[in-house]
């Protein structure tokens, strides 16, 4: 009785949070939040677990499939560093989503699908199929009736976008002209240091996606692996994304910058949500436009985004054009690649 209690609950409960899963344990994490922590966590990982937020661990099979009558989230996808968490927050403060921000339990999923055909996979592949499955109608729950769930995953979550969104899904997937990243990227220390980390699973990933790849990572300069993670981002994105999709919603980060209110409207009717100007004057007016999105102590706006990436461009400019002439001649070599946004406007055609 006490377990049928819980799993009514949680079926309907927003609040508790399927955090995180321990696969070798086949067990789920649950965390208690409230909508308000929802709202403020720029982050749904590890960063969560603090000593106010109560948390149980329970059986996988202890929690409830809500079946395919559940609500499905919406998704925010992206390349990293490109303003995701600020969409995110502007529009749960416009349309009054209920925004879940990089959940951890998406990382493992994704990390389950790499090797979901290879001996040592826990899963089998139909029992990824049906968890995922089941995850998206968790994370698809609100605080009251008919409110939708955003949820803005991590980066390396593309690779996985297309099983997560479904056939009737919408999504937006973020990215910026390969410059603007290489830029922002070297703007930081702690996202260049992130973005290094991560290089190796890309370029794996990269491989993956291209037959015959001819590079190694040891071979590439540190400037020369940021390009490569835009363009394992980009090519995840195209598979699992394809921009002519009328349910994806490619967005250029640095165009919404110009003109964020007629994005934000645009964004909003994509997925079906309401547009009330006011609403989206009120929040580009707010706070959120001069914080910075992931640490809303600190202070952050499109300006000074782009005095940041004008002096990384100077400081660095030999390196940025060594790493932005690899990418093109990798578009150049695989035609799959299809058209490349690499300068924005201008889009390099592959060839043969």
């Amino acid at each position: 009785m006490a377990d049928d209690r819980f799993q009514s609950r949680f079926a309907a409960d927003a609040s508790l949070l399927p955090h995180m899963a321990d696969l070798a344990n086949d067990r789920i994490l649950v965390a208690l939040l409230g909508e308000a922590d929802y709202r403020a966590a720029s982050f749904l990982d590890q960063r969560l677990l603090t000593n106010r937020i109560g948390r149980e661990w329970t059986g996988w099979t202890a929690l409830p499939d809500l079946g395919p009558a559940a609500p499905r989230p919406d998704f925010i996808f992206h390349i990293g560093h490109v303003g995701s968490t600020l969409v995110s927050r502007l529009l749960a403060e416009v349309t009054g989503v209920l925004p879940l921000r990089e959940p951890m339990l998406l990382r493992t999923l994704a990390q389950v699908a790499e090797r979901i055909e290879r001996p040592e996979s826990l899963w089998s592949p139909e029992l990824y199929r049906a968890r995922l499955a089941q995850a998206v109608g968790w994370l698809g729950r609100g605080f009251a009736p008919g409110q939708r769930a955003m949820v803005k995953a991590s980066s390396v979550i593309t690779a996985i976008a297309d099983d997560l969104t479904g056939p009737d899904g919408r999504a937006l997937f973020l990215t910026v002209p390969l410059p603007r990243y290489i830029e922002t990227i070297l703007a930081g220390e702690a996202s260049m240091a992130e973005t290094q980390t991560q290089a190796s699973a890309r370029m794996a990933r990269l491989a993956r996606l291209l037959p015959d790849f001819p590079h190694a990572l040891w071979q590439l300069p540190p400037v020369t692996r940021v390009a490569m993670s835009w363009l394992c981002e980009m090519a995840s994105a195209q598979r699992a994304l394809p921009p002519g999709d009328p349910r994806y919603l490619w967005v250029d980060f640095e165009a919404m910058l110009a003109d964020p209110a007629a994005a934000l409207a645009a964004q909003a009717t994509h997925f079906g949500l309401p547009v009330d100007g006011a609403r989206i004057h009120a929040a580009l007016a707010g706070p959120i436009m001069r914080q910075y999105s992931k640490a809303p102590e600190h202070g952050y706006s499109p300006d000074l985004r782009r005095e940041l990436q004008a002096q990384a461009a100077a400081d660095h400019a030999p390196a940025i054009a060594e790493a932005i002439a690899w990418v093109e001649a990798i578009a150049a070599r695989y035609k799959s690649l299809g058209d490349l946004p690499i300068h924005g406007d201008q889009e390099v055609r592959c060839s043969s």
